[in-house]
């Protein structure tokens, strides 16, 4: 498919199956991943792939959602704190940006592969913390990983008009 279909396809899956994400498609998604760019090429990321029952227990506790739990790995997408690259103009650490290309990389990569995505941000940061701590580096996202359920939820995509979001000068 090219992109705009991949892009339409792509959606926040919030039901999977129980059957485990393959070593192939764990590859090529973290190496899709690995080739976004970031601000001056720091790549300023570094991704816990949580596929152990004792980590996926532990990220479990993170975000206690019956959907979540339903997801055969996760994702945490971390940022280096201080690795990243800042404008010199006005002191702005572009760290959450190069992530944010990076995780939407992971994102499209998996729906390349046929798996599904949901970006989570709203999760318990103390509780990320405390069960996987990483020196210098701080949580952004916890990404699920995996088969779309057959009855998976998927609401029609609703967008902006291009008139409301795009100008040409």
């Amino acid at each position: 498919m090219n992109f705009k279909e991949l892009a339409e396809k792509r959606f926040s899956a919030r039901k999977y199956t129980d059957e485990p994400v393959s070593k192939a498609d764990i590859d090529y998604i973290m190496e899709c991943t690995r080739l976004a760019p970031s601000a001056h090429n720091l790549q300023p990321w570094k991704f816990l792939l949580l596929t152990s029952e004792e980590a996926k227990r532990k990220i479990r506790q993170c975000y206690d959602r019956r959907w979540f739990a339903t997801a055969p790995m996760y994702v945490l997408a971390m940022k280096d704190t201080a690795g990243c690259w800042v404008r010199p103009d006005d002191g702005k650490a572009h760290g959450d940006i190069d992530l944010g290309i990076a995780v939407e990389h992971l994102a499209l990569a998996a729906a390349d592969r046929g798996l599904g995505t949901c970006w989570v941000a709203n999760y318990d940061v103390e509780a990320v913390r405390r069960l996987f701590p990483v020196e210098g580096y701080e949580a952004v996202a916890i990404m699920p990983v995996g088969h779309v359920a057959a009855d998976c939820p998927c609401p029609k995509k609703t967008r902006k008009d291009m008139t409301e979001i795009a100008e040409q000068l």
